[in-house]
């Protein structure tokens, strides 16, 4: 089970810090990534971490503003948000692949679990 936090409202250039917390004890087995969905588009992929923390994956959309990182002890990765831009504005989901691989997926198909969803607001 996941569980995501964080969200919220937040102005032009501010930041957002999004926690996804999972129940289990095999946490450190699962790649974790985040997605989002804005009102009337697809999910989209936003950034992917392996197993083990050492590899990542950013969507260009976010690159050098967002990054991921993950605590194997506290099951919780996350997604500390800078210089957020209004089309940032979705509900943000965390999805854990079962994956102690390099390869990192892009496609929601490809996780496993999904936590419930966080809206994170940022206005102009």
């Amino acid at each position: 089970q996941l569980q995501a936090s964080g969200g919220g409202l937040a102005q032009a250039g501010g930041s957002l810090r999004l926690s996804c917390a999972a129940s289990g004890r095999t946490f450190s087995r699962y790649a974790m990534g985040w997605f989002r969905q804005a009102p009337g588009k697809e999910r989209e992929f936003v950034v992917a971490v392996t197993w083990n923390g050492f590899s990542t994956h950013y969507a260009d959309s976010v690159k050098g503003r967002f990054t991921i990182s993950r605590d194997n002890a506290k099951n919780t990765v996350y997604l500390q948000m800078n210089s957020l831009k209004p089309e940032d504005t979705a509900v943000y989901y965390c999805a854990a692949e079962y994956n102690v691989g390099w390869n990192l997926h892009l496609k929601a198909d490809e996780y496993d679990y999904w936590g419930q969803g966080t809206q994170v607001t940022v206005s102009s």
